[in-house]
Formats: structure tokens, C-alpha cells, sequence
């Protein structure tokens, strides 16, 4: 009678493991695909918006078919759908690979222009959009790793078609970056650290001297010196906002330090 039951038991366990692996979840449509057909799917996802079913189809076709032209392209593309599916961390990565192991493809700057536009678009998120912060008062990681890897694409294909949105984005960027350190040194003399507030100020004139945020990076370089008793560095900053700015408000209605308001919007 135990054998009966240890062998019916054994029976049981086989037929409920064919059972479960005939379920539907554990069914893989794409087996047999060619590289062709799993392309062709998941540009197909790509076009429909089903960007995480497309990334799918791109990893699953480099692992089964790693060599040839539909592996590389789908390295390249599945950057795209990372990107698209707002996961810039993914899509920096996937397009880092591309270059990597393919520096001379004919497609590479797209690669590094993907990458910028990954660093360029990324923000704060939820809590960023509801406090309504500008790129000026956010951190700056992301925009000068946009703006080393658009320089970049620039510099070494100064021919590609990418290149000419390439550079109006870092012109934007160099921007907001010099805005940056202006917001930080309007942050600092409002708490009444005047060396903070010059030293910061000091930095957007020195490293983005045609910056629109030049014209208030003086203002406040010349308040921090006054607050500071610093009479000489005050009037050199004077003299080189008259002299570069000579109907700045900021000299005929006195602007006050703390002024608010959109920064893309003065330029």
C-alpha cells in the first residue's frame, strides 16, 4: 500500500509540473523568430508607443542573434526606447555600450546626441515640476553632462546633421548653468554670506563671460564688496557692469538682489 502511495505521489508531482509548464504565462511567442522578425516586432512596439514591449524584443534579439547588422541596430534602438520610456540612466548606459563597441559605426553621433538629450531632459520629477524650479535651481550634473557630450559630438562630427540642434542646446545650457551660479550667489547674499555670495557671482562672470546672467553676476559682485567694506573690488565691478551694460536696471533703478522671476525669460 506505500509503494502504491509513493508512486501515485510521483505520478501527481509529474503530471502537475507538465501541467504548469503549459500555462500561458510561461509561453514565449517569440521562439523561432529569426533576428529579422524580432527586428520588425519591435520597431513595430516602437511605432504603437509599447516602448517597454520594444526593449523587450531588442534585448531578447542581441541575445539570441549577437552578431550582425539587426544586433547593432537594436543596440542602438533600444537606447531610444529607454529614452522614450523615461529611464535616462538606461538609455545613457545603452548608448555608452554603442559607442563603445562601435566608435566607427556610421551611426555613433546619433549615439552621442541621444546621450546628451538623456542628461539634457532630465529633471527633478514630480516634487521638481509642483515647486515650479527652473534649470537654474536645480542640480547641474546632468546639464554639464549634456553639455561634455554635445561638445563632444560637436568636436569630432562637426558634419552631422545632429550637430546644429547640438550647439543651440549647449548655448542654452551654458545659459543655465551661469544662471545657476548666479541663483546660488542671490541665495547667498540674501542670508548675508557676502563672500559666498562674490566668490559664486565671481565664477559665472570668469566661466560664462557672455552669459545674459553676466548683468546680475556684477550687481551682486559689487553689493558683496559693499557689504564687505570692500570699497576698491566694488567699483571695478561697478565700472565693468557701466562699461558692459551700460543701461542695465540694475544701475538707473537699483534691482533688488533677490529679484524673482523666470530666468529664460530675460534672454
Amino acid at each position: 500500500m506505500a509503494h502504491f502511495t509513493l508512486r501515485s505521489l510521483t505520478l501527481a508531482g509529474f503530471l502537475l509540473l507538465a501541467g504548469c509548464s503549459g500555462l500561458p504565462d510561461q509561453i514565449d511567442e517569440t521562439n523561432g523568430w529569426s533576428a529579422q522578425k524580432l527586428y520588425s516586432e519591435a520597431k513595430e512596439s516602437m511605432s504603437d508607443g509599447a516602448w517597454d514591449r520594444a526593449i523587450k524584443m531588442f534585448e531578447k534579439l542581441e541575445a539570441r542573434y549577437p552578431y550582425g547588422r539587426y544586433a547593432q541596430q537594436s543596440q542602438l534602438e533600444v537606447a531610444y526606447a529607454y529614452y522614450k520610456s523615461n529611464e535616462p540612466a538606461s538609455a545613457i548606459a545603452a548608448c555608452e555600450r554603442f559607442v563603445k563597441l562601435h566608435p566607427n559605426h556610421p551611426n555613433v553621433d546619433y549615439a552621442y546626441y541621444l546621450k546628451g538629450l538623456a542628461n539634457f531632459n532630465e529633471d527633478l520629477g514630480l516634487l521638481g515640476a509642483l515647486a515650479n524650479q527652473d534649470l537654474s535651481e536645480r542640480d547641474t550634473k546632468a546639464a554639464r553632462a549634456s553639455f561634455n557630450t554635445f561638445k563632444e559630438l560637436v568636436q569630432r562630427f562637426p558634419e552631422s546633421k545632429y550637430a546644429p540642434d547640438a550647439t543651440l542646446r549647449m548655448r542654452y545650457l551654458v545659459n543655465a548653468l551661469a544662471s545657476h551660479e548666479v541663483h546660488v550667489a542671490r541665495y547667498y547674499y540674501r542670508r548675508g554670506a557676502y563672500l559666498a555670495s562674490a566668490n559664486r557671482a565671481q565664477t559665472a562672470v570668469k566661466d560664462f563671460p557672455q552669459s545674459p546672467a553676466t548683468e546680475e553676476a556684477l550687481f551682486l559682485m559689487a553689493k558683496s564688496y559693499d557689504a564687505l567694506k570692500l570699497t576698491e573690488l566694488r567699483d571695478d565691478a561697478e565700472r565693468v557692469l557701466r562699461t558692459n551694460f551700460p543701461k542695465s536696471a540694475y544701475l538707473t533703478a537699483g534691482a533688488p538682489a533677490d529679484r524673482k522671476g523666470a530666468w529664460w525669460k530675460l534672454w
